[in-house]
């Protein structure tokens, strides 16, 4: 019998058609949709004639352009208002679940999948958005589509798509203190480039990403995309079943038990093949920031930006060019820089666990008074949390801004930017140029890093801080 990896399985049993030297015929369970890639979608059906197959397979939220502060009032930018409205006639008109502005189920997309429960292992997922990578961590095949594949999904719930190559990352050991899931990515993502992945999808195994929560599982899922892989995903296990038990779109009573018992089939065979494999010690990591223009611009928060040595041509040119964006030079310490903000939110780190995180570790302190420090959660579910437990007041006790849900600060596409020149230290997934405003420069860390920079108004190990 064919040994069969965890994303095998899962390809398999939603492939319709094989093309012959070309793509496959692939069945998507779940879409999910948003305010910017929707429209010209939803425009192109209606050219056609074309009514959206099965809508009860959509999900919609507004999250890219939205505000995150006055969100009961009308939305100033013109074009984001207009995505918006476009939105809410278009889920309108074919029957589709929306999730609008306000209502109790708000957020980032790739938060409330999950959080609702319409995020489940063995499924296929797709969104006009490159992060939906983070559903992988459920043990889901989930990844980023263009426009018109957009529209080739409303149509047919289905996508022309190449089965991509298949690595394994195995992560054994156990973190040290003060380290987290989105440290693990960093690391690995600064050991195998920001390209090391490109055309792969990526198995996260071993005793130290078993150990991990559901969320933090789904930081490390979130940036599988910044290291070129196409996904990535984690064989579902109890602590996936405990998350999704009892949420509103996962299945109930005899359901839930045959569910659980199909799920528990979703794992990687003894013996089958990758194309690639990597293997990394969790003692090797230790809390992780980025000081250039790509995610895999990586180092410890204790280490030097790395030398010019042994680079040559147009690497040491375009690694100068990054290095001088963000006003470092090779070889100095990181460890000490001043910096002017600080965000915590994104589908990277928005959800309640990264928000406890900060709110314990600033309890009683106070922010730098160089630092402005905003916290935006990534769905309504997690507002509503942390004001039920307190967080909220301590964290505005500490100096800190709650805002409205929403991408915000993590691209910049709505009011929340970053200034020319300052610098940000962000929980979100990406550093390029102008990414959180023109001319921002964005540091990527951990929440925990993130509280600490916000205390001390400067790069510090969070370990030494708290």
């Amino acid at each position: 019998m064919e040994k069969k990896t965890l994303f095998d399985k899962v390809w398999d049993a939603h492939v319709v058609k094989s093309v012959q030297d070309g793509p496959d015929v692939f069945f998507i369970d779940k879409h999910f949709i948003h305010e910017v890639t929707s429209p010209v979608a939803f425009l192109n059906l209606e050219k056609r004639g074309i009514d959206v197959m099965f809508p009860e397979r959509t999900v919609a939220t507004p999250d890219h352009n939205v505000p995150t502060i006055d969100q009961d009032k009308t939305i100033k930018d013109k074009l984001s208002r207009m995505q918006v409205e476009k939105l809410r006639e278009n889920c309108k008109k074919h029957g589709i679940d929306l999730h609008d502005l306000g209502s109790a189920h708000h957020g980032i997309v790739h938060v409330i999948g999950p959080e609702l429960g319409i995020t489940q292992p063995g499924m296929t997922i797709v969104c006009g958005d490159s992060h939906t990578s983070t559903h992988g961590a459920f043990g889901a095949i989930a990844f980023g589509i263009g426009t018109s594949e957009v529209e080739m999904v409303f149509a047919t719930q289905c996508i022309m798509q190449s089965k991509a190559k298949k690595m394994r990352i195995t992560v054994d050991g156990t973190l040290g203190k003060g380290v987290t899931s989105k440290d693990i990515i960093l690391y690995i993502i600064s050991k195998i480039s920001a390209a090391g992945a490109t055309g792969y999808f990526v198995e996260y195994a071993g005793s130290a990403i078993q150990s991990l929560s559901m969320e933090a599982r789904m930081t490390i899922c979130n940036m599988s995309i910044e290291m070129g892989a196409r996904g990535g995903l984690i064989a579902p296990d109890e602590t996936t079943f405990n998350y999704l038990k009892g949420k509103q779109y996962a299945p109930k009573g005899e359901a839930w038990d045959k569910a659980v018992a199909d799920w528990k089939q979703l794992k990687t065979d003894e013996g089958a093949t990758f194309d690639k494999e990597y293997n990394f010690d969790a003692e090797d990591i230790e809390p992780m920031i980025t000081y250039g223009t790509n995610p895999g611009m990586g180092i410890k928060v204790i280490g030097n930006i790395p030398s010019t040595e042994g680079m040559e041509g147009s690497n040491k040119k375009t690694y100068l060019k990054s290095l001088d964006y963000m006003g470092f030079a090779p070889g100095e310490a990181i460890k000490g820089k001043k910096v002017d903000f600080v965000f915590v939110g994104s589908c990277t780190n928005g959800r309640i666990e990264d928000i406890r995180a900060v709110a314990g570790f600033v309890k009683g302190k106070k922010k730098a008074d160089n630092i402005t420090a905003w916290i935006v959660p990534g769905s309504r579910e997690v507002e509503k949390l942390a004001h039920e437990e307190g967080l909220v007041k301590i964290l505005e006790e500490a100096g800190f801004e709650l805002r409205q849900p929403g991408c915000s600060a993590c691209l910049a596409m709505n009011d929340d930017k970053i200034p020319a020149g300052k610098y940000a230290v962000s929980t979100s997934n990406r550093n390029f140029e102008g990414r959180q405003g023109p001319g921002a420069r964005t540091m990527l860390a951990s929440p925990l890093t993130v509280a600490a920079v916000a205390v001390t108004g400067e790069i510090c190990d969070p370990r030494e801080v708290f």
